[in-house]
């Protein structure tokens, strides 16, 4: 490959043109991890965006008419180096995060955003879009090419491609101003996690901690310099299971304040100020593009199509969600109260007493769970399933290079056939942001020839000193096939253009993959396999099984407020912006108003609700992981329905009809191709043990 130009080759040294250059290697190419610094990137995504829009000025001032091969396929095959360089960019932002790379971010953020306008607003290139749109139905166009074409106009449009003179101007301004400000809210909640935690320094304070808890602790404790004491670390992966069994409560709410309080200290990390600034800006932006709210431009290009529709679903589900959290605490305060605890549960006791209800009531102590939840057995069982529902078999490789020591790789194939590579990030690390994500490094295409993709899953789980186990909750277990779910939604991937491709979809079809794969972890094929004690090898024994079936709906209430809360405080704080301007006021009115129990807490504040705030992403779009499981409950009962969760014929259709689709077809008729009709809410209220009438 060569550079656009001279000027451009002159501007990037040999280690910084790494970046730009076709990935070599095997596997139809990998990420140069092993030739990359943070001081790299920024001359090479400033190459990468002159080349780019070296190649958009050749599509918009091509003589030929605009025609589909010339306009959006060429639009297709351009910016191939800046998708390069920027894949490499976004692993390090998310999970290599030094202060080095902090400052690169910094800077080239709103470079990247003014990058994007610029290709949208050319006016020559939206002309030959808007021609190649026009004539959909006259040319002899496949129905994916149809697909995309029309894409690429909306895209344009929804981006302000319309737009003239000052309202331009301001567009530009704004995105450029929204992309600073997501990254400096993203780098504070950062910040927080990074420089606060419970540092205990007496064994006794340990009390009640499982000892896989407290010997992660204390490895997390060494990594920080702390030998001989044990660090509970601003993340929630360890902020939960101390919750869960720390019997010091003036420790639980120490923790739980510091976690809830992340990006809301009043100092220089201090999120407020930039969330009343990214809703206004983001509000000004709609009003600008001819939309009501940013709400309204978001949901647009969703399967709710309104904010009216993901509301009445989110209401819905509220009610006999609260109702149920009545019940949960009546049972937890009761037997706090028979302890003779003396106490008022808290926030801080929720999780703690649902233990103690949940052996009480199914005999069933999470911490007879962890010894058969091995991190590297329930891979294992991912792999396996994988396997059993869609025929892909992973193999280690040893012969690319990682960003990290802790990163491993497999080779994913079908039938003998390459079908990509998948990576995998599990613990947890200073730079690292926390929680548990997918990423597609290289979507799969094959309209100049088969490109083969390459995923990763990334989590954080504590690593525990060298040669122990990693044991996880049942919680992270399920997340780990959640974002499995992901990674296969991308693996299965089977379309002609990388815009189409993999999890590039509506955002509240995005999670249905990801959720549905949830199920597959209680199954008895799963945990009679995979689920083996760590000393002694035994699988777990039925009757350990049993209760876990006896109690899959436990602690649902809790469960869907906590989440619920978050998402409808999202969507009516993006309906009415102006509300919004003082943010803890307004967070603290919308819970009363709703009647949010004063023992639950969302599970993401404002100040440190990345999903929000830190990029456009789930932005009025909490709601999706709801509107998801309706798709979910009713999918999974697809199965069961039929020959069980391993039916091949089921499992296919699920491939055929959504899995490998990307964004080719409309997600609601993918979804009515698989199932034969659309998903109701009754499935979902089974699901989580709540009464339908109660909505």
């Amino acid at each position: 490959m060569k550079l656009a130009s001279d000027a451009d080759a002159a501007q990037v040294t040999d280690a910084a043109r790494a970046l730009l250059d076709p990935w070599a290697g095997p596997y139809g190419g990998v990420p140069p991890f092993d030739r990359v610094e943070a001081g790299l990137l920024a001359p090479a995504l400033e190459a990468a965006m002159r080349m780019q829009l070296a190649e958009i000025e050749r599509i918009a001032t091509d003589a030929a008419a605009p025609a589909f091969e010339n306009t959006i396929a060429e639009l297709e095959r351009s910016g191939r180096a800046f998708s390069r360089a920027f894949a490499v960019h976004n692993v390090f932002s998310s999970t290599m995060k030094s202060e080095a790379f902090q400052a690169v971010e910094r800077e080239m953020a709103p470079r990247l955003a003014a990058h994007r306008d610029r290709i949208v607003q050319n006016e020559k290139l939206f002309a030959r879009i808007a021609a190649v749109h026009e004539r959909l139905d006259a040319q002899p166009l496949t129905a994916e090419q149809k697909r995309l074409a029309w894409l690429k106009y909306t895209d344009f449009v929804r981006g302000g491609a319309r737009l003239q003179g000052a309202p331009r101007e301001r567009l530009t301004r704004i995105n450029q101003r929204l992309a600073s400000l997501f990254t400096q809210f993203n780098q504070n909640v950062l910040a927080d996690e990074a420089r606060y935690m419970l540092l205990v320094e007496r064994v006794e304070d340990l009390d009640g901690l499982p000892e896989s808890v407290v010997a992660g602790a204390a490895a997390a404790a060494e990594e920080r310099g702390h030998p001989g004491r044990w660090a509970i670390l601003n993340t929630r992966s360890s902020v939960e299971p101390f919750l869960a069994y720390s019997n010091r409560r003036d420790l639980r709410e120490r923790v739980w304040r510091k976690f809830c309080e992340r990006g809301d200290h009043g100092d220089a990390h201090d999120n407020k100020d930039a969330i009343a600034e990214i809703l206004a800006l983001r509000h000004e932006r709609a009003r600008l593009l001819g939309y009501p709210t940013h709400a309204h431009w978001r949901l647009e290009r969703s399967m709710a199509k309104t904010p009216e529709r993901a509301m009445a679903l989110m209401e819905a589900v509220w009610k006999p969600a609260v109702a149920r959290v009545a019940v949960e605490v009546a049972e937890m305060q009761d037997l706090a109260d028979a302890q003779g605890a003396g106490i008022a549960i808290e926030p801080w006791d929720y999780r703690y007493y649902a233990e103690k209800v949940r052996l009480a009531r199914y005999r069933l102590d999470a911490n007879e769970l962890k010894p058969y939840l091995e991190l590297e057995r329930l891979r294992e069982a991912m792999f396996w399933v994988a396997g059993e529902l869609f025929a892909l078999r992973f193999t280690p490789v040893a012969d690319v290079p990682v960003y990290h020591p802790d990163v491993r790789v497999w080779r994913v194939s079908r039938d003998g056939e390459h079908v990509g590579l998948f990576y995998f990030d599990p613990y947890a690390r200073a730079g690292k942001s926390s929680g548990a994500w997918m990423n597609a490094y290289r979507p799969q295409e094959r309209f100049d020839g088969e490109v083969s993709t390459i995923v990763s899953n990334n989590c954080n789980f504590v690593k525990p000193p060298a040669g122990e186990p990693v044991l996880i909750s049942w919680e992270d277990a399920r997340t780990l096939f959640h974002e499995f779910g992901h990674a296969l939604h991308g693996l299965n991937s089977d379309v002609e253009y990388p815009s189409l491709s993999g999890t590039a979809v509506d955002r509240d079809y995005v999670e249905f993959p990801s959720q549905l794969l949830e199920h597959w972890l209680r199954t008895p094929e799963v945990l009679k396999r995979f689920a083996r004690h760590c000393r002694t090898g035994e699988p777990m024994p039925d009757a350990l099984l049993a209760k876990l079936d006896r109690a899959a709906t436990f602690n649902q209430g809790f469960d869907t407020v906590e989440y619920l809360a978050s998402a409808i405080v999202d969507m009516r704080m993006h309906l009415e912006p102006d509300k919004a301007r003082d943010v803890a006021a307004f967070e603290r009115e919308t819970l009363a108003l709703i009647g949010m129990p004063r023992q639950v807490a969302m599970r993401h504040r404002l100040p440190h609700f990345n999903h929000l705030f830190a990029s456009d992403g789930y932005s009025a779009g909490y709601y999706s992981y709801l509107w998801a499981d309706t798709l979910v409950a009713d999918a999974f009962e697809a199965f069961l329905e039929a020959g069980g969760p391993y039916d091949r014929e089921v499992a296919r259709r699920l491939r055929e009809c959504v899995l490998s689709r990307g964004n080719t077809v409309d997600p609601a008729a993918a979804y009515r191709e698989f199932r034969g009709r659309d998903a109701g809410i009754e499935a979902l209220m089974r699901k989580r043990g709540f009464s339908a009438a109660a909505a």
